[in-house]
C-alpha cells in the first residue's frame, strides 16, 4: 500500500453536528476528533502526531495517485475522491447526522462514512486506529459479528459496518466491489441495516443543512464563502449547553516553531459574542438564544466577576498542562491541554455578554424575547463593567506578563452600559435609562480623554499609551464613534501604516511575553477591510477582501493566523474569529441585492 502523504498545510475539512466535530484531511483521513465532546480526549489525534502512531481513521488506496475534495453544496457533508494510478476511483462521504425529529434535534456523537467505487477496480485497506489518554495508549478492543468496540476513557466507541469485519480488524487489503457503510458512535445496536440507516441519515442531514442555509440573509456577493463560514460557526457551538468554542483544536502554533501553542476548545465569552453577532446578522438567531442560555446558566445565582473563558460544560478551572505523548503539529510542540487564560482579568467580557444579548430585546421574530426580568439579570454585569472600566487588565490579546487599562476593554465596558440604556428604553424604564446613560457617558469621556494620543493623531492601545493594536478598528462598529470622526479615520490610517504588511495585519507589533509576533491575525485583517469601507475607501477594501479570500484552504476554511511570506495557515482551526470577520466584511462590502434585479 502507498502511505498517505502528510499534508504540509491545514488542508482540512470539518464535519460535525453540534455534539462533536471531526477534521478530515485532503485524503479522507479523520485526523482530529475529541470524544465524547469538543473538549474531550482526542481519540483521533494524528493531526498532532502521536508518538505511538495511529490516531486516525483512513481508507488507503493501493497505488494512490491523487485526491480531490468538496462539500456537497450548502451542507456539512464532505466528499473525498481517491484516485489510484490505474484509473480507479474511490469516493468517501463523511458527515455527522443532524436533523429534526420528535420535536428535537437528532445529533448523536456519531460519524458516518460511505465508501463507494466510482471507477476501475481499486484495492483498499481500512484503518481505524483511535487512541486513548491523549495518544498515550492503544485502547482495549473487542469485536462481534459486525462491529468493533474500542474502550475509550469516557465512552465505548463502536464501529458498525457491512465491510468484512476481519478485513477491517486486521487492516487487510481487498478489492472494493460494492458500497460499504460505516457507523462510528456509541456502543448501541442499530435497529435497522447499516446501509439503510446511513442512506436515510445522509438524506436527512443534507436536507437539514440546505433548509438551514435557505433562511440565511446572505449578501449578494461572495455567497459561497459566507455560507461556508456560517456553517462552520454553527458547527462550533456545543448545543448541549450553548457554549461556543474558539476553535476545535489545541496547540497548532501561531507560527512555525513558536511556543505560542494554546488550547482553544473552550468558550471565550468575547469570541462567542462575536460569533453570535455574525450569525444574528445572517438571521440565524437560534445560536444567540442557546448562547444566552449558556451565559445565564453560567452565572445563575452568583454575583462575581466573569472569567474570560469557561469550559463548554460550565467548568471554571481549565488547568493548563503539557501533553508529552503528542509531538505536536508537524512535530512542533508543546501540545497543551487546558488554558490559563481562565485566571486572567479581561474586562471587555462584560460588554461582550451584554452585546450578545441585546438583540433578544428587539427582535420580534423570537419565540422567547428578552423581558424585564432578563434585563434585571444583565444589570449586575453593567455594574461590574462600570466598576472595572478604568482598571488594568490583560486585554483581549491576553498578555500573560503585563497589565494596562486597555482601550478596547474600556470601550466594551462603555458598550455594556450603553446597551443597557437602550434596553431600558425599550421597556420605558425612564429612571434606568438615565442611570445607564450616565454611566456610559462617564466611561466615554474618560476613554476620549485618556486613550486619545493627540501628538500621534490616533487612539492608543491603553490609557496614556502610544502604541497601536488592531482592536481599535472596532470603535466605529461598536458605535463608540461615528466612522467619519477624524479621530477614528486617523486611527485607521495609522494602523494601516504601522500594522499592515502587504495584504495582512499584525494584531500588534510590540514584543510580548513570547517575543515579537510573526504572523498576521486573520480577523484583524478583516477588521481593517471593514474599517476601510466605513471611512469611504471602498474600492481598496473590496480588492483587499478578494485577495484575502484566496488564502482560505481548498474547502473555504480559515485558521487563526496567516504567514506574511507565503500565506500558509497557522494557528488553531477552524478559527471562529476568522469566519466572523469574513461574514461581517462581506456584508459591508457586497453590492445590494437590487443590483441583481
Amino acid at each position: 500500500m502507498t502511505a498517505p502523504r502528510v499534508q504540509p498545510n491545514l488542508d482540512l475539512g470539518l464535519v460535525g453536528n453540534g455534539s462533536l466535530g471531526a477534521l478530515v484531511d485532503a485524503q479522507g483521513r479523520v485526523v482530529w476528533c475529541c470524544l465524547p465532546a469538543f473538549d474531550g480526549d482526542p481519540a483521533f489525534c494524528a493531526l498532532l502526531q502521536p508518538k505511538l502512531g495511529g490516531g486516525d481513521w483512513a481508507v488507503d488506496v493501493e497505488d494512490f495517485a491523487h485526491a480531490e475534495q468538496h462539500y456537497i453544496a450548502n451542507t456539512a457533508v464532505l466528499c473525498t475522491r481517491l484516485h489510484d494510478a490505474h484509473g480507479g476511483i474511490v469516493e468517501l462521504t463523511d458527515f455527522a447526522p443532524r436533523w429534526h425529529q420528535h420535536g428535537r434535534f437528532y445529533r448523536p456523537v456519531m460519524l458516518l462514512r460511505r465508501i463507494r467505487r466510482i471507477a476501475g477496480s481499486p484495492r483498499i485497506r481500512l484503518r481505524l486506529r483511535p487512541l486513548a489518554d491523549w495518544g498515550a495508549r492503544v485502547p482495549e478492543r473487542t469485536w462481534g459479528s459486525n462491529h468493533l468496540r474500542f474502550l475509550l476513557p469516557d465512552m465505548i466507541l463502536r464501529l458498525t459496518t457491512d465491510a468484512p469485519l476481519r478485513l477491517v480488524r486486521d487492516e487487510l487489503p481487498f478489492l472494493l466491489e460494492h458500497d460499504l457503510h460505516c457507523v462510528l458512535g456509541p456502543d448501541e445496536t442499530l435497529t435497522q441495516p447499516v446501509d439503510e440507516f446511513l442512506r436515510h441519515a445522509e438524506r436527512q442531514t443534507i436536507d437539514y443543512w440546505r433548509e438551514w442555509v435557505r433562511y440565511l440573509s446572505i449578501p449578494l456577493e461572495w455567497q459561497e464563502a459566507v455560507i461556508r463560514s456560517a456553517i462552520t460557526l454553527k458547527l462550533c457551538q456545543y448545543e448541549d449547553t450553548g457554549g461556543i468554542v474558539a476553535a476545535l483544536t489545541t496547540s497548532i502554533p501561531e507560527a512555525p516553531h513558536t511556543p505560542r501553542n494554546w488550547d482553544y476548545r473552550y468558550c471565550w465569552l468575547r469570541d462567542a459574542a462575536f460569533v453570535v453577532r455574525a450569525l444574528n446578522r445572517l438571521g440565524a438567531t437560534r445560536s444567540m438564544e442557546e448562547y444566552i442560555r449558556y451565559i445565564f446558566n453560567l452565572v445563575a445565582g452568583e454575583e462575581r466577576e466573569l472569567q474570560p473563558v469557561f469550559g463548554i460544560g460550565f467548568e471554571t478551572e481549565l488547568a493548563e498542562q503539557d501533553v508529552p505523548s503528542l509531538a505536536g503539529y508537524r512535530g512542533m510542540g508543546p501540545v497543551r491541554c487546558g488554558n490559563l487564560a481562565w485566571v486572567q482579568k479581561q474586562h471587555d467580557v462584560y460588554g461582550s455578554v451584554v452585546l450578545a444579548a441585546t438583540q433578544l430585546f428587539f427582535d420580534q421574530r423570537l419565540e422567547r424575547p428578552g423581558d424585564a426580568a432578563m434585563f434585571q439579570r444583565l444589570e449586575p454585569l453593567g455594574e461590574r463593567a462600570f466598576a472595572l472600566h478604568d482598571q488594568p487588565d490583560a486585554g483581549l490579546w491576553e498578555f500573560r506578563g503585563r497589565a494596562h487599562v486597555h482601550t478596547y476593554s474600556s470601550v466594551m465596558c462603555w458598550a455594556a452600559c450603553d446597551r443597557l440604556a437602550k434596553i431600558a428604553a425599550r421597556f420605558g424604564l425612564g429612571e434606568r435609562v438615565a442611570y445607564w446613560r450616565g454611566r456610559a457617558g462617564i466611561i466615554r469621556e474618560r476613554v476620549l480623554r485618556e486613550a486619545w494620543n493627540a501628538e500621534r493623531g490616533h487612539f492608543a492601545d491603553a490609557f496614556g499609551g502610544e502604541r497601536l493594536d488592531a482592536s481599535l478598528l472596532l470603535l466605529a462598529d461598536l458605535g463608540f464613534l461615528p466612522a467619519d470622526d477624524p479621530r477614528f479615520i486617523g486611527t485607521v490610517e495609522a494602523i494601516g501604516r504601522e500594522l499592515k504588511r502587504g495584504d495582512a495585519l499584525f494584531r500588534y507589533i510590540a514584543p510580548d511575553d513570547f517575543g515579537a509576533p510573526e504572523t498576521s491575525f486573520t480577523i484583524c485583517t478583516f477588521w481593517y477591510i471593514d474599517a476601510l469601507a466605513a471611512i469611504g475607501r471602498l474600492p481598496e477594501a473590496r480588492a483587499m477582501f478578494e485577495r484575502l479570500l484566496l488564502q482560505r484552504n481548498p474547502l473555504g476554511l480559515l485558521s487563526e493566523d496567516l504567514s506574511f511570506e507565503d500565506g500558509e495557515l497557522w494557528g488553531n482551526f477552524p478559527q471562529t474569529y476568522s469566519h466572523v470577520g469574513l461574514i461581517i466584511a462581506a456584508q459591508r462590502l457586497s453590492r445590494p441585492w437590487t443590483d441583481a434585479a
